[in-house]
C-alpha cells in the first residue's frame, strides 16, 4: 500500500514522503493516527505543490540572509557598559546585549543568532559571529566602552 506521510515517522520517512507499507500497518496505524493519507493522483499533486512552495520559501530565506550579511559586512557596533578600574566590566556582554545593539541600528537579529566565542569581560573590540541562516553567517565587531 502506497501512502503519503503527513508527519515525520521514525524509521519510515519524513513528512510528504511517499512510502510503501503493509496494508494493515497503513490502514490500522498510520491512517488512523493521522500520520498518512492515501497516495492518489490528487494527493500526489498536492504534495508536489507543497514541496515546490517550500523550496521557494527556503530559497527566499537564503537570499534574504545573504542580503543581510552583505549589509552587516564588517560593521562595528558600540556598547556602553559599566566598568571598573582597568577597564574590567561588571559582568559580561551577553547575546541579548549584542542583539539589542543591532536592533538599535535597524537589524532584526534575535539573541539566539548571536555567537560569542570568547567572553567579553573588559573594554575593547571583539569579533562576534551572527548566524543568519544555516548556510550564511557573518562577522561584526563589537566595541565595548566604559560608561
Amino acid at each position: 500500500m502506497k501512502l503519503i506521510l503527513l508527519k515525520d515517522v521514525k524509521g519510515l520517512g519524513k513528512a510528504n514522503d511517499v512510502v510503501d507499507v503493509n496494508d494493515g500497518y497503513g490502514r490500522n496505524f498510520l491512517m488512523k493516527k493521522g500520520l498518512a493519507k492515501e497516495s492518489t493522483a490528487a494527493n500526489l499533486n498536492e504534495v508536489k505543490l507543497k514541496k515546490g512552495a517550500q523550496a521557494e520559501h527556503e530559497r527566499r530565506a537564503l537570499e534574504a540572509a545573504k542580503e543581510m550579511s552583505a549589509k552587516l559586512g564588517d560593521k562595528s557596533f558600540t556598547l556602553k557598559m559599566k566598568a571598573g578600574e582597568g577597564g574590567k566590566l561588571y559582568g559580561a556582554v551577553t547575546n541579548q546585549d549584542v542583539s539589542d545593539a543591532l536592533k538599535k541600528e535597524g537589524f532584526e537579529i534575535e539573541k539566539k543568532q548571536v555567537v560569542i566565542n570568547t567572553p567579553m569581560k573588559s573594554v575593547g573590540t571583539f569579533g562576534v559571529r551572527i548566524k543568519l541562516h544555516p548556510q550564511v553567517s557573518c562577522e561584526v565587531n563589537i566595541v565595548v566602552e566604559a560608561l
